[in-house]
């Protein structure tokens, strides 16, 4: 067995969705040759859902590698332009085969103008609830946006449980302390490969490593040495190498960890 399949690697979050049909076929065998075994791919609109949906579907009859995994939700970005599905509804979504996670939700400050932000924040909370309701966890888009993001999970922990993670974690080192106090889990991407990364390099290697996730969110974002190209889910194995590396890690140690990691938080994936 060669050391790409050794590596049992997961992609916690990527979008298919962006990708043709042929793109799609070939990525998939490319990221299989790279010891994907896994990915999720991510709902950013619920209005989308039968889309996604029928994503898994189709990788799950084949019985093939990577499994295809998904989620449902709304990013914060479409939040003014998707369904405003109630948490009941969302969780009833999420009751289909191969659904492992609520969300893309969260707050996205960047791009969100000061009079959408009470909506992104409204919608925040109606995922948190359906990810009680569903049991599964919390996708969470943050970006520009550190104080409420943490102000909110901190209110709505009291509340009652959730699971959650912080995907393409490129925030401060007081949300990652929050989100980890917390309970919660983060998603480190091909930005911690990136030269001017170095703070998050050295939040990076201060996380538990039973917290750590790996992603790739393609076709974004594309990792060192693959910087400037289209991202794929078989790229996740540069930045599980890069995170290997910053915690003094054997690929296949970091891969293993961040594997188990996975299905502890998202339970519903079958192992």
């Amino acid at each position: 067995m060669n050391e790409a399949a050794r590596a049992m690697l997961i992609d916690s979050h990527c979008h298919l969705d962006h990708f043709d049909a042929p793109e799609r076929s070939a990525l998939l065998t490319r990221a299989s040759e790279a010891g994907v075994q896994g990915l999720v791919t991510i709902s950013t609109r619920l209005r989308d859902a039968e889309a996604i949906f029928a994503l898994r579907d189709s990788r799950a009859e084949s019985g093939a590698t990577p499994r295809i995994w998904c989620t449902i939700g709304t990013h914060p970005d479409h939040v003014d332009d998707d369904e405003p599905l109630d948490a009941a509804a969302i969780a009833t979504l999420a009751e289909r085969p191969g659904v492992v996670g609520i969300g893309e939700s969260g707050l996205d400050y960047f791009h969100g103008a000061p009079d959408i932000r009470p909506l992104q924040q409204e919608r925040f909370r109606a995922h948190i609830d359906a990810a009680r309701r569903s049991g599964l966890p919390l996708v969470i888009h943050a970006r520009h946006a550190d104080d409420d993001i943490a102000a909110i999970l901190r209110e709505e922990t009291q509340i009652g449980p959730f699971g959650f993670v912080l995907h393409c974690f490129s925030s401060g080192r007081a949300l990652a302390e929050t989100a980890i106090a917390l309970g919660g889990y983060i998603s480190l991407s091909g930005i911690v490969t990136f030269p001017k990364s170095d703070d998050l390099r050295a939040i990076a290697a201060d996380i538990p490593l039973d917290r750590l996730l790996v992603e790739t969110d393609s076709p974004y974002l594309a990792p060192v040495p693959r910087r400037g190209k289209r991202n794929e889910p078989a790229f996740v194995r540069h930045t599980a190498e890069r995170v290997a590396e910053l915690r003094g890690l054997g690929l296949d140690a970091l891969a293993a960890l961040t594997t188990t990691n996975f299905h502890r938080l998202f339970t519903r994936a079958e192992a």
